[in-house]
């Protein structure tokens, strides 16, 4: 299985601000540590915060921060939200395949992906706190 660098980027996102739980951090300053764009930074950091796992403040001393302890933040749970819209088979996402009535991949297909997203859940975002150097 492969993840979009949606998902990548929030992983990162997560783990980064699991390591300095007390901090704000703003897309730009994620932006610059991980030299990526600031813009797709802020789609994922939104996405994070619409799913609940990020509180985000506006204005001077703004930024986000974990809205949960890492413990409490489960890998597969995010990795399952940030793939949401990512079909993992073109069949998934549509009713076009002319298989369908005869297929017996599809089924095998979802489960494997329900087990990839399971075996995610058996670590938490404590189990993967990131501590830079610098910090």
């Amino acid at each position: 299985m492969r993840l979009t660098s949606f998902t990548d980027y929030g992983l990162r996102v997560l783990m980064r601000m699991a390591g300095t739980p007390d901090r704000a951090f703003t897309a730009a300053d994620l932006a610059a540590e991980f030299r990526i764009s600031r813009n797709h930074l802020a789609k994922v950091i939104s996405a994070l915060a619409a799913a609940g796992l990020l509180e985000t403040r506006r204005g001077g001393g703004g930024g986000a921060m974990l809205a949960r302890a890492p413990a409490d933040i489960r890998l597969g749970d995010v990795v399952a939200v940030l793939e949401a819209d990512q079909a993992l088979v073109e069949c998934f996402a549509s009713d076009t395949c002319t298989l369908t009535s005869h297929c017996r991949l599809k089924a095998r297909l979802a489960h494997a992906e329900a087990a990839f997203v399971a075996d995610l859940n058996r670590s938490t975002l404590a189990d993967c706190v990131y501590r830079p150097e610098s910090a």
